[in-house]
């Protein structure tokens, strides 16, 4: 069965990493994780259908992240895989590869990255005519 392609994010927020928290080691979640503090390893939702990752201005994550929505306001240096949307605020500082299906860069966000647009593989395998050759 095809997933829907304007999948909404998840509207809770399960999991809460605080300011002062410090965490060395991957995370792996279910729902929505909010992230004020620092992650030295990789975030990955459990399920990506409708998962939710924040990382607030003051969060610091040194990872790859593996999750459906995605909104940065902090530093993230890491690979992303984004089935759906990646939300750069005007406060993001990220660097690493983005692969996304739909990407909203703000305004003075900072951005040193390789951009991936990962298309819905339907729609991206048209009819491709062969050419004769001569």
């Amino acid at each position: 069965m095809r997933k829907k392609s304007n999948q909404k994010p998840c509207s809770a927020i399960d999991t809460l990493y605080g300011a002062q928290t410090t965490v060395k080691g991957n995370t792996t979640f279910r729902g929505g994780l909010r992230v004020d503090g620092e992650v030295k390893g990789n975030i990955t939702a459990d399920s990506e259908d409708d998962s939710t990752l924040v990382l607030g201005e003051h969060a610091e994550v040194v990872g790859n992240v593996k999750v459906a929505h995605l909104t940065v306001a902090g530093k993230l240096r890491g690979n992303v895989y984004c089935s759906q949307r990646i939300e750069l605020l005007s406060t993001a500082n990220v660097s690493g590869e983005l692969h996304y299906k739909q990407i909203d860069i703000a305004q003075g966000a900072s951005v040193t990255a390789i951009l991936v647009h990962e298309g819905d593989t339907q729609a991206d395998q048209g009819s491709v005519t062969k050419l004769k050759t001569l």
